[in-house]
């Protein structure tokens, strides 16, 4: 079957939902198509790992309402091939799909174990993943998070806080090591482990098996741990399979212009899956966030309907563990020069990342509306130290 579309985005994310109702806003008869490769519509992606598990919200709540904005959705479907010059997509069902403009939507595909460990080895990542994870996730399972970065720390407080007895396992030296202060990594490593959690830094899974109920992994320093399940986060890796058939420019993602344009004309990336140019940071960025996903989304939907517009924000992104919470904005590297203002040692204040006297990032460890002071922070051109900056944020 062949289906004709004016407007025609590929992937069915956070992005893909923003792109289809900016595009209804400005032409509101736009014919527009989304092909996405899971089963259920587009929804909010962060609540998987944060507000599902606490009952803030339920599964029905997270949908995001796509087809209100009068898309049609092929979902279940995954492109296979893209032929420019006839602006021809085929999915995996034999189906073709013709399009005047075209946006690659695609997201990211988690990074996996090295080893097949059946259904209950859980590559976190999409809505079906956190349902077969909640499967397994009743009081007194024994459940493995693997991996000690955004997506571990939060599956791990989530876990624990429904009442699984969890071990953390990760190759680096703290939670968070990297990206947060030498002194905070430390301090959330007890900070679980006063909550229950088996934290292990500096391990590494190297193989695995599935037994009788239950998975068994093989650590680095020579255990073997037998579990209920385990759930990866891992990172992932820009899904730029189809640009890359197709010929578009891509280094570490797709590279788009200010307009988030492609190298061709009629075709534009968003989401987790485009390479972009900061210009608050003077880089270029490919950023794995909500706040990017539904920014770049609606910008290239307004682009594709005729409304061209730089992309100039820099994306913030945040993360709940336990009571723990943060907003930041920029660059977390403490490879930086880090400068830190605490009103309560680890539990309240702000952390700057400087590079020759300019911020380029700022961790708002529970403080609250100051992502847009933090962006303003990071524009200006300094120079900035320890001492202009104590007592700086927040603001008013």
């Amino acid at each position: 079957m062949e289906h004709v579309h004016d407007y025609l985005i590929i992937g069915a994310g956070m992005a893909a939902d923003a792109a289809a109702k900016a595009i209804r806003e400005i032409d509101a008869a736009a014919n527009v198509g989304i092909v996405g490769a899971e089963t259920p519509p587009p929804y909010q992606r962060p609540p998987l790992s944060k507000a599902l598990w606490k009952g803030d919200k339920s599964v029905a709540d997270v949908d995001l309402a796509t087809a209100q904005s009068g898309a049609t959705l092929h979902l279940g479907r995954r492109i296979e091939s893209l032929d420019r010059v006839a602006r021809i997509a085929r999915d995996d069902h034999g189906d073709s799909y013709r399009y005047r403009r075209l946006l690659l939507a695609t997201g990211a595909t988690p990074r996996r174990l090295p080893f097949d460990g059946g259904e209950r080895v859980i590559h976190f990542r999409t809505l079906d993943d956190y349902q077969a994870l909640r499967r397994y996730a009743k009081p007194g399972a024994y459940i493995a998070v693997v991996g000690g970065g955004f997506i571990g720390s939060e599956l791990a407080a989530s876990l624990s806080s429904v009442g699984c007895k969890v071990t953390m396992l990760f190759p680096g030296a703290a939670i968070g090591a990297g990206r947060y202060p030498h002194g905070l990594t430390s301090y959330l490593d007890d900070y679980y482990r006063s909550h229950g959690v088996d934290v292990r830094s500096g391990i590494k899974v190297i193989g695995g098996s599935k037994t009788d109920g239950g998975v068994e992994l093989e650590l680095s320093d020579g255990e073997v741990l037998r579990v209920e399940a385990v759930v990866a986060g891992l990172g992932v890796t820009p899904d730029t399979a189809l640009a890359e058939q197709a010929g578009l420019s891509v280094d570490n993602g797709i590279v788009v212009d200010a307009h988030l344009r492609s190298s061709d004309a009629d075709i534009w990336a968003a989401g987790d899956v485009a390479n972009f140019h900061s210009p608050a940071l003077g880089r270029r960025l490919r950023v794995e966030h909500e706040d990017a996903a539904v920014g770049m989304g609606r910008l290239a939907g307004r682009a594709m309907a005729g409304v061209e517009e730089a992309y100039t924000t820099l994306p913030f992104f945040y993360s709940d563990l336990f009571d723990l919470g943060y907003e930041a904005v920029g660059l977390l590297d403490t490879r930086l020069e880090v400068v830190e203002d605490w009103r309560e040692p680890n539990r309240e204040g702000v952390v700057y990342y400087l590079d020759g006297g300019r911020v380029r990032g700022v961790l708002l460890w529970n403080v609250w509306d100051q992502v847009d002071a933090a962006r303003e922070l990071i524009a200006q051109p300094g120079p900035f130290d320890a001492a202009s900056l104590r007592g700086r944020l927040p603001r008013g």
